[in-house]
């Protein structure tokens, strides 16, 4: 049975959740008595464990190294969030948040996405390279390179809001389908990668107390914001994204400090799309870069500049496979080392009976939310996410955190992301 067969079926759902439930509950075990992974986002962070001091504490951010304030001590769910790579933090965002954020998407969507725009009415050279560029897909599968790697459209929106469409919701030519032109919002991927600078409910959740204390708590110490997605997941068309890690794309040195805060804007289920985690997975290491191309940029790379001066010709960005005992550096420890060969797929493993064995074979568990849920991770967790084959959609908000130059940490000038010179990532410390 096909796993779009299995997520329509309520009885496969039922043992899913079941056997997810199952797994969840001993990762609570493995952890700490005190540490637990579900969480009201007002439970104390601390608690009779402030008396206890663990100088030999194993941070995937700070490694082994002391931390600077000498009477810090890792409460429960960064305990939790350490040894296992993930948190689950419930009502994290209030229902005002989430309504707020859906407003602020549906204006921007309406107000600066025209894929139905004819470039050829427009008098301006620069207008018509913009329109040109409002229909554009986002893949996460062997075509990513083709798309995401050679198009200046994803490349120029760092710190803008541009916007992304689902592959099937456009024609053999290149047109948004009919069916999508009255409700435009239901044709679109994401939109990326600058919402946290646009004033509104995306900043103000972005540089809220609640997120500085979050990152503080697990150890970053320096927190700035590269990037912001807005995924849509919309019903029948939202297509999967495949097993990654998200330091891959966000990488830095000399240490990997990326972490991921994945808030759910609607509830996220095995049938709309949620998110699954691999365990464990953050101690094993970054396997491949998303760079961009010397061929093609030349000594831009070093200048940090859009402009190519190599050959044009070349695709702009290419996946580079890294040597394992470069990728992680003091600082996270890695303590894994095995053969990985999904990269960039869903697993499919051999004597599995069905393609969900084949994923819990691979050691994925899926993590349902609630709206409001939030799901935090660093950079080197394997996860992904299935098609959605409901009738429900699935937006999520999605901050993606790394240390800033405080904490010696430097962003890579071969990441896709740069802004223009002299502009900063916006720190929330």
């Amino acid at each position: 049975m096909s796993l779009e067969n299995l997520l329509t079926d309520e009885k496969e759902q039922a043992s899913i959740r079941e056997r997810a439930k199952r797994i969840l509950e001993s990762l609570e075990v493995e952890a700490s008595s005190e540490s637990r992974v579900f969480l009201n986002a007002d439970d104390h962070q601390y608690g009779d464990h402030e008396k206890k001091k663990d100088h030999s504490y194993k941070s995937w951010i700070r490694g082994t190294d002391q931390h600077p304030d000498s009477d810090y001590t890792p409460s429960p769910r960064c305990k939790f969030f350490d040894q296992h790579g993930f948190l689950f933090i419930k009502a994290f965002a209030t229902h005002q948040e989430i309504l707020d954020m859906k407003q602020q998407m549906q204006s921007l969507v309406d107000q600066q996405w025209h894929p139905d725009s004819d470039s050829s009415s427009s008098s301006s050279s620069t207008d018509k390279q913009q329109r040109k560029h409002k229909l554009t897909a986002f893949r996460t599968d062997e075509k990513q390179i083709e798309n995401q790697g050679s198009d200046d459209y994803f490349l120029q929106s760092a710190n803008k809001v541009h916007f992304f469409a689902e592959p099937h919701a456009m024609t053999t030519s290149q047109t948004l389908k009919e069916i999508y032109k009255h409700d435009k919002i239901k044709a679109l991927n994401k939109a990326g990668h600058g919402m946290h600078l646009q004033p509104g409910p995306f900043h103000t959740y972005s540089t809220s107390d609640k997120i500085s204390s979050l990152t503080k708590e697990l150890g970053w110490e320096d927190p700035v914001i590269p990037q912001s997605m807005y995924i849509f997941k919309p019903p029948g068309i939202g297509g999967q994204v495949t097993s990654h890690q998200d330091s891959t794309f966000l990488y830095t040195t000399p240490k990997q400090s990326c972490l991921g805060l994945w808030l759910a804007l609607d509830d996220a289920t095995i049938t709309n799309g949620c998110l699954w985690v691999r365990p464990g997975s953050h101690r094993e290491p970054t396997r491949v870069k998303f760079a961009r191309n010397p061929k093609h940029f030349g000594a831009s790379i070093e200048e940090r500049s859009h402009v190519p001066r190599g050959d044009p010709s070349e695709s702009q960005m290419v996946f580079i496979d890294e040597e394992k005992e470069k990728i992680g550096p003091k600082g996270n420890d890695v303590d894994i080392d095995i053969d990985v060969d999904w990269v960039g797929k869903i697993p499919q493993l051999t004597g599995c009976e069905t393609a969900w064995d084949s994923l819990f074979a691979a050691g994925f568990v899926p993590v349902e939310c609630k709206a409001g849920d939030l799901v935090v991770f660093p950079g080197e967790l394997d996860h992904l996410s299935l098609a959605n084959v409901s009738e429900c959609q699935r937006h999520t908000f999605q901050l993606h955190l790394v240390e800033g130059d405080r904490a010696g940490v430097t962003w890579a000038d071969t990441n896709w992301l740069q802004y223009p010179k002299g502009a900063p990532f916006l720190s929330i410390k």
